[in-house]
């Protein structure tokens, strides 16, 4: 008896979003490259892909990090729970430690730098289809270095940090004292300990630091 042909395997389904027209066209030219990869659907912006993505219900999606209506973290929190089969790779230019931390929260299966090869990004994707979380090289060192040094800010305490906040928001110190209801003495106290434990020389520096480092969220 002749065996029967053994079927191959379907192709695993990419979906990709990103807002930049020539990243995106990179991206799907790579993915189409390999015979084992299909792009099944593309999004310029967020608000696109929660539209389209589970229309296709992809088996992994390249998702932008940082784009306009809905940046990749909003996606992510609107469609992972709804789509547990999908796999969302997280891309971006600019690797945090802290952006890698709350995309992966969220449901990401992987955080890759756009600077990875081709090589690199397919093995990601052919990585996270088999269910295992995957970081690419450049993001497994910043991780690394994060834990080596404590990120600025780390040891603020709560209180530092609601004085901060209302810092960043323009508040004099008398304005502080009034919103917290503690005197000016203890206000001007707790700025000189943000300031020195920020390595900041004055207010402004203190507010800019706290702001880049994500230290306060921004209105």
């Amino acid at each position: 008896m002749t065996p029967s042909p053994v079927s191959a395997a379907p192709a695993i389904r990419v979906f990709v979003v990103d807002d930049h027209p020539m990243i995106r066209l990179g991206l799907i030219a790579m993915v189409e490259g390999e015979t084992d990869l299909e792009c099944v659907g593309e999004a310029a912006h967020g608000r696109d892909a929660v539209r389209l993505i589970p229309e296709v219900a992809p088996d992994v999606v390249l998702l932008d990090l940082l784009m306009p209506q809905m940046d990749g973290i909003e996606v992510l929190q609107a469609l992972a729970a709804r789509l547990p089969q999908t796999r969302f790779l997280v891309l971006t230019s600019l690797v945090e430690p802290a952006q890698v931390q709350r995309a992966l929260a969220a449901g990401a299966s992987g955080f890759l730098a756009k600077t990875a090869s081709a090589q690199e990004l397919v093995h990601i994707i052919r990585g996270a289809h088999g269910g295992r979380r995957v970081l690419s090289p450049e993001v497994t060192e910043a991780l690394i270095d994060a834990q080596r040094s404590p990120a600025p800010g780390a040891d603020l305490t709560q209180r530092e940090r609601d004085l901060l906040a209302l810092m960043a928001r323009g508040c004099s110190n008398q304005d502080i004292a009034g919103q917290l209801h503690i005197a000016l003495p203890t206000v001007k106290y707790h700025v000189t300990n943000i300031l020195g434990k920020l390595g900041a020389s004055n207010r402004t520096e203190a507010v800019l630091l706290a702001l880049r480092h994500r230290i306060v969220a921004t209105d």
